[in-house]
């Protein structure tokens, strides 16, 4: 096997033990484990206090926005790292920072859609 090849061997070589292992637990834990299925065990648990109401509750996610915000900028703040890397490089600069410029400008137009939409109002 060529030497490119050997570190792929490891990583897949660990993923295999990985999912197996997985695998043997689960596998263990369902035949080791003693099943006495009855009325009181599928009532809802709420911390040794008698259960009130149902088990399922509505809730309301108000700042899934901010986390899925987050994630964009956080992903996109990755591109930035390639680019300083290239932007030092010969013969790169200007053609780097107007793509640069540009992407960032698509960044911002989106945080500005969003700030006049309203999405970043905490009410």
């Amino acid at each position: 096997m060529p030497d490119y090849f050997h570190g792929y061997a490891v990583v897949g070589l660990v993923a295999v033990v990985a999912v197996a292992f997985t695998a043997v637990a689960f596998t263990a834990g369902r035949l080791l484990r003693p099943v006495v299925p009855t009325q009181e065990k599928l009532l809802v648990y709420e911390c040794g206090v008698d259960p009130v109401g149902e088990g399922w509750a509505h809730t309301q996610v108000r700042y899934y926005i901010y986390a899925f915000l987050y994630v964009i900028f956080a992903v996109d703040a990755i591109f930035l790292f390639p680019w300083a890397a290239v932007f030092a490089g010969e013969g790169y600069g200007g053609v780097t920072l107007v793509e640069m410029f540009v992407f960032l400008g698509f960044l911002s137009t989106g945080l500005l859609y969003a700030w006049k939409k309203g999405v970043l109002t905490w009410t």
